[in-house]
């Protein structure tokens, strides 16, 4: 999609990504990293008011900082806004993330993964029914899927690995969402590089588009939307 934006921070610093309206009621969201061009893209249409920080999406290594961080992100940001949202799925918190926002009072997205809320829960079920032997990349791990999962599990170094890492997957599923024919073709040699066969489903924005959408709504309550996890 050629009006994606230009090269943000995404791994491994903050970003952030003030709104290009003003707006009676002042949102922010907190997401992760890997999420920064996506909400970049949303920003450009009806959500133009929100203001977005972006945590590192390298805190996927270590899930149970991403509390920790949010706490904090929250409580430094509070005075400032309205409102405040999260826009992390559970990310391996094992439901810790959870419990920080019931206590700070933020509601996230609902769902375990990124790949949930892309591709809609019963999607995202059906397809794991289909094939639990599924390895799923976004567009985002497809960017760097060296870094993050070439160099990130030691393939690069110990390539003798790849099967005891990837010996119970059958396949890699790359969920788009946009149309980027360069991202495909790193995907496909993305599946052939780890032995898998290659499926490709373009989901769009999905459940973020839906998550995001209910800031834009005048009459939107915080806390509103099936989409919510208080």
């Amino acid at each position: 999609m050629n009006d994606l934006p230009p090269a943000i921070p995404e791994v491994d610093a903050e970003a952030e990504l003030p709104g290009r309206a003003p707006a009676a009621r002042r949102t922010l969201i907190i997401a992760c990293g890997a999420l920064a061009r996506e909400i970049v893209h949303l920003q450009r249409g009806p959500l133009a008011h929100i203001d977005v920080t972006c945590l590192p999406a390298n805190l996927h290594n270590r899930p149970e900082r991403i509390p920790v961080e949010m706490r904090r992100k929250i409580q430094e940001s509070r005075a400032a806004y309205d409102e405040i949202l999260c826009l992390y799925a559970d990310c391996g918190t094992g439901g810790e993330l959870d419990r920080v926002l019931g206590e700070e009072g933020v509601a996230r997205i609902a769902g375990a993964h990124c790949y949930e809320f892309f591709a809609g829960a019963g999607d995202f079920a059906a397809m794991m029914d289909e094939e639990p032997g599924t390895f799923f990349l976004t567009d985002f791990l497809v960017r760097h899927f060296d870094r993050l999962v070439i160099t990130g599990l030691g393939l690069d170094r110990f390539p003798q690995l790849r099967d005891d890492y990837f010996g119970n997957y059958r396949r890699l599923v790359y969920l788009a969402q946009f149309e980027d024919s360069a991202l495909t073709v790193k995907a496909q040699a993305a599946a052939a590089r780890l032995g898998l066969a290659f499926e490709r489903r373009l989901t769009g924005l999905g459940g973020l588009r839906t998550f995001l959408a209910r800031v834009g709504d005048a009459d939107a309550k915080p806390g509103d939307s099936a989409s919510l996890i208080a």
